[in-house]
C-alpha cells in the first residue's frame, strides 16, 4: 500500500498504510462483513448453488441509496489477513460455489490480487467475478489482468449532475466508461458453459433504474450497446428500494419510492428496439429490502 493512496479515482492520498482512514472509510487493513453462498445475482452467475460472494466493507463511491449502506462506512466487518482471504476463497469453492464474487474490492486491490494468486496456487479453479461500482481506476485494474474472470461493474449515470448528486462523485461517467473498457479489454466477449450455462468469463454491465431517471438509463443503455453490441450482457435492474436512511432525510425527496413499473416496462422496449438481445431484466416484486443480505461476518 502506498502512502499516499491513489487506488481509487478519489486519489485522497490518505497514508492509509499506517492506519489512516481513506474516503473509502478504511485503512489499508481488510475488512470483510460476510463471506457465504449467495443466491441473489444474475442466474449465469448465482446458478442452483449459489455465487461464493465476498462482501468487503468500505467503498470508494458511497452512493447516497445504497442498500449496503451498513458497510460502506466500514462500520461493519471483521478484520482478517491476506491469507486469511485466500482461505475463505477455497472455503467457498469447497462449499460448491460456482465462482468467487468479490463485492466492492477496489480499495483492497492490493491485497485481493495477493489473495487471489496464493488462493490459486491451493487449488482456486472456479472463475472470479470482480463485483465493482463501475468507479475504478485503469491502471488499479491492471492489477487484476489474468486473476479475474469476469467483470459485474455498475455504470450508474450517464449524467455527471446525477453522479455529483447522488454519489458526490465529479467525471464519474468517463471514469466509468474508460474502467468499463478495461475490463472488457482483460477478459472478452462472454463464454459460456455449454452444459450448465454458468458465464466462465466476460462482462456483464448492472444498471440500477432509479426513480424519475428513466431518460438518463436510456442513454446509458444505448452508450453500453454502441460501444459493445451485444459481446457483454447488461442487467437493467428494477429493484431500487429506498432505504431507511432515505426514507427518515427530507435530503432526497424524489428517492423515497420504487421505479414505476410501466416506465421501467418502456425502458426494456427501448432496449430492444435499439438491438439490444443480452440483458437480464426484472419483476417488481424483486424491490424488497429483504433482499439485503445479513452482514453478520458470516464465513468470515
Amino acid at each position: 500500500m502506498q502512502n499516499k493512496c491513489v487506488l481509487c479515482p478519489r486519489e485522497c492520498q490518505v497514508d492509509r498504510a499506517s492506519g489512516k482512514i481513506g474516503y473509502c472509510g478504511c485503512d489499508d487493513k481488510i475488512y470483510v462483513a460476510r463471506a457465504a453462498l449467495h443466491m441473489w445475482e444474475e442466474p449465469c452467475i448465482s446458478g442452483t448453488s449459489g455465487s461464493g460472494t465476498v462482501f468487503f466493507s468500505g467503498c470508494s463511491l458511497k452512493c447516497v441509496f445504497c442498500q449496503n449502506y451498513s458497510i460502506a462506512n466500514c462500520d461493519k466487518g471483521k478484520e482478517i489477513t491476506v491469507e486469511r482471504l485466500s482461505e475463505i476463497f477455497i472455503e467457498l469453492q469447497n462449499k460448491g460455489a460456482n465462482n468467487i464474487n468479490l463485492v466492492t474490492a477496489g480499495h483492497y486491490i492490493i491485497q485481493v490480487a495477493k489473495a487471489i494468486k496464493i488462493a490459486k496456487n491451493n487449488g482456486l479453479n472456479v472463475p472470479v467475478v470482480y463485483n465493482s461500482s463501475g468507479y475504478e481506476k485503469v491502471e488499479s485494474l491492471k492489477m487484476l489482468e489474468g486473476l479475474v474472470d469476469i467483470y459485474l461493474p455498475d455504470m450508474k449515470y450517464f449524467d455527471d449532475d446525477l453522479a455529483y448528486k447522488y454519489s458526490n462523485a465529479k467525471g464519474y461517467v468517463d471514469v466509468a466508461k474508460s474502467a468499463i473498457a478495461e475490463m472488457y479489454r482483460q477478459v472478452g466477449k462472454n463464454d459460456f458453459d455449454e452444459n450448465t450455462g454458468l458465464l466462465k468469463s466476460g462482462v456483464i454491465v448492472r444498471h440500477l433504474v432509479l426513480p424519475g431517471n428513466v431518460n438518463d438509463s436510456k442513454k446509458v443503455i444505448e452508450y453500453l450497446y454502441n460501444e459493445y453490441g451485444n459481446n457483454i450482457y447488461m442487467s437493467i435492474m428494477s429493484q431500487y428500494t429506498p432505504m431507511k436512511h432515505i426514507l427518515e432525510s427530507d435530503k432526497f425527496p424524489e428517492l423515497k419510492k420504487k421505479i414505476d413499473m410501466d416506465e421501467y416496462d418502456k425502458l426494456i422496449d427501448f432496449a430492444i428496439d435499439i438491438g439490444v438481445e443480452n440483458a437480464f431484466i426484472q419483476e417488481e416484486d424483486v424491490a424488497m429490502e429483504s433482499f439485503v443480505p445479513d452482514f453478520n461476518c458470516e464465513g468470515v
